[in-house]
């Protein structure tokens, strides 16, 4: 058998070809058109401050005015006495809900 000498350049204008072909028939998509994002709105979210009366499991028990420490003082140390669990105050704050 005879051996056929192939050159670079033959084979390099046969691919050409083939792409050419290839690509012809081939049609571009359209492009979407990009949603426009709506700007994030920051909310102003009011708090309030309470004195929190909580269990040793921290389950709240009571809850009072912020200008009613006295109060959730005494009403720990009520909870507190006789061997029971402790008792004690932290401050809890709140979101405020607006009615309209």
């Amino acid at each position: 058998m005879a051996r056929r000498v192939v050159n670079r350049k033959e084979l390099r204008a046969e691919a050409e070809a083939a792409e050419a072909l290839a690509a012809s028939p081939k049609k571009k998509a359209a492009r979407k058109t990009p949603t426009k994002r709506k700007p994030k709105v920051a909310v102003d979210v009011r708090m309030k401050l309470y004195w929190g009366v909580f269990s040793q499991n921290l389950k709240r028990v009571s809850v009072f005015e912020f200008d009613q420490k006295d109060e959730a003082d005494k009403k720990a140390e009520e909870l507190s006495k006789g061997g029971k669990s402790p008792h004690f105050v932290q401050r809890v704050k709140e979101e405020v809900v607006e009615t309209e």
